[in-house]
């Protein structure tokens, strides 16, 4: 059985990993054990134990890892704490997810990546936008549609105003068209004209390897919360609205018709819209012998290139 551990107890630890896990254990009660839950506040991850099923609380992650023979462990904490917690994670060789944007700056992102290839131990970070159901289905179909041209994302937020936006949340869609579009070499990035006083807009041209042309309209205060792909080639389109939007699923549509069209039902649970549930399971499953995806080597290049285009914008604002 695999034993698992969970280091952060905050609310996107809760929604976005120890409710699949919970609902993994529910469905798998032979495969995994969730032995243990550490938090710098020790109720809070009491509260994570009686609440989703770990057998043990504590307040420090060294004790943790002393006392749990852990086969995985999951780590969400704030960036400036990222690098260094996978760092311990991977040199005492326990298999580890850890959170995007891999660290507060591209040093620390760097240094865990080093840290990856030197000590071999199996890794993967959270990046649920590559198993949302919808975005994957969506890609599936243009495979066989013909050959992709142009990708897409909008990602609009309401009143988000921290100085981080671009290297910390847009790296959700900057990874995702990598994912669907594969390698990028070249950016372009424009800061969209604004009133004065208001938060900066930006347009980020993307050029592919392939020959794929993207971009992302990053809208940090466009006063609701969306994020939708849409992935083009001659006479086709695929849609996608996940894992933020009035209404989720995604549609395709071919010679000026709509081919199908998947609307999210209302019950759905939200791990399994925004790609959470498939995660962990991708994760625990990859523990059993095979190869956690994608790992951090995988997802390195989407942070490394958020933190340039986060350059770009301070240097444009500087004149």
């Amino acid at each position: 059985m695999i034993r698992l551990g969970l280091i952060g107890c905050g609310a996107h630890s809760e929604s976005g990993h120890a409710i699949p896990l919970a609902g993994y254990k529910a469905t798998h009660p032979d495969e995994i054990l969730l032995a243990a839950v550490c938090d710098l506040q020790i109720e809070r991850a009491l509260g994570f134990g009686r609440k989703y099923g770990f057998l043990a609380a504590y307040p420090n992650v060294d004790d943790m890892l002393r006392h749990e023979n852990l086969d995985g462990c999951i780590a969400v904490v704030p960036p400036e704490n990222i690098s260094e917690l996978g760092i311990k994670l991977l040199n005492l060789g326990i298999p580890c997810l850890v959170e995007k944007p891999l660290g507060a700056s591209l040093a620390e992102a760097r240094a865990l990546r080093d840290s990856a290839a030197a000590t071999k131990t199996s890794n993967m970070v959270s990046v649920n936008r590559r198993f949302m159901p919808a975005l994957n289905r969506a890609i599936e179909w243009t495979r066989h549609a013909g050959r992709l041209r142009y990708v897409h994302c909008t990602l609009a937020r309401h009143a988000r105003q921290e100085a981080e936006f671009l290297w910390a949340t847009a790296v959700h869609a900057v990874d995702a068209l990598r994912y669907i579009a594969g390698p990028v070499v070249a950016f372009d990035l424009r800061t969209l004209k604004r009133p004065a006083g208001t938060t900066a807009w930006y347009g980020l041209d993307l050029q592919f390897e392939n020959g794929i042309s993207g971009r992302v309209d990053v809208l940090p205060t466009a006063g609701m919360v969306e994020e939708t792909y849409d992935l083009f080639g001659d006479g086709f389109r695929a849609s996608v609205t996940c894992p933020f939007g009035p209404q989720r699923g995604w549609s395709c549509f071919r010679h000026g018709r709509l081919i199908q069209a998947e609307v999210v039902p209302a019950e759905t649970p939200e791990d399994f819209v925004n790609g959470c549930y498939d995660e962990a399971a991708a994760f625990i499953e990859a523990l059993s012998g095979g190869i956690p995806k994608p790992s951090i080597a995988e997802v390195f290049p989407s942070v490394e290139l958020c933190f340039a285009i986060a350059r770009t914008a301070n240097a444009g604002a500087a004149t």
